[in-house]
């Protein structure tokens, strides 16, 4: 029997299945899934070895993992219709709350938001929780560590922190990428530059976490008066670099909410 059921089976809920059945956590027969694309269904069934089960009937766990613009009335309605009342729904839909959840699955069903990240496959990258008041953490820690960190938050910030933690790593990919781009052009090869700064920002990473000191700190650390480091950054600040990444994250908080109210 299948105990975590998803309906949808987009890339995300793909990277979460291969991470839980990576990790060791659960097994494709505890996985069932559900799509409105067989081609879809077929693929996964024949790659992870899940089941495909038209109703969650007997899911323990109830992972909604459809887009934001799609039906959510319509798949809450079925799950109203076909789980047990003692299922726990997960959802993974950017934007919609507890409260529209609750209002379309009932006032007693156990609820869970989680907004995961893309980083499933590292065990980096926090993904985002918020419960409500019928499910306690210790009955979907099992599930939701499987596929990489948890970070509580209250529903309040949930939002923020899809347009900011889960968004996130199109910022660092974006940077390794201009980076990379301005060390070709300064007459490194491309192979050699893109080492140097993937190795730069692991480090950099590791130092910030091992030292403790806040990034101003090792800026100060970094550069010398009148230095290589300090003309650099000059060109940096003069870039507007800080406040456009600032506005990025801005834009995608504000998106995020866009979609939680569309409908």
């Amino acid at each position: 029997m299948a105990k975590i059921h998803f309906i949808g089976a987009g890339q995300m809920a793909e990277a979460i299945i291969r991470a839980a059945i990576g990790s060791g956590a659960f097994t494709g027969d505890e996985i069932a899934i559900t799509d409105i694309d067989p081609q879809r269904v077929t693929r996964l069934i024949g790659q992870y070895h899940v089941q495909e089960t038209a109703a969650p009937t007997d899911a323990e766990l109830i992972v909604i993992a459809v887009r934001p613009q799609d039906d959510i009335n319509a798949v809450t309605e079925n799950i109203r219709r076909q789980a047990s009342p003692q299922a726990i729904v997960i959802s993974i839909v950017a934007g919609v709350t507890l409260q529209r959840l609750a209002a379309l699955l009932g006032p007693e069903r156990p609820i869970v938001r989680v907004i995961p990240n893309t980083l499933t496959d590292t065990g980096y990258g926090y993904s985002g929780v918020t419960l409500n008041g019928h499910v306690a953490a210790s009955q979907v820690e099992p599930f939701l560590q499987s596929f990489g960190k948890i970070l509580y938050l209250p529903e309040s910030l949930i939002d923020v922190f899809t347009g900011f933690g889960v968004a996130g790593p199109n910022y660092i990919y974006y940077f390794v990428e201009s980076l990379t781009d301005a060390g070709v052009l300064a007459g490194l090869p491309r192979a050699q530059a893109t080492e140097v700064v993937l190795e730069n920002l692991v480090g950099a990473a590791a130092m910030l976490k091992q030292s403790g000191l806040h990034p101003r700190q090792l800026l100060d650390i970094n550069n010398s008066p009148a230095g290589v480091g300090m003309h650099g950054l000059y060109e940096l600040n003069n870039s507007d670099f800080a406040a456009g990444l600032q506005r990025s994250v801005l834009a995608s908080v504000k998106r995020t909410i866009q979609l939680g109210t569309a409908k």
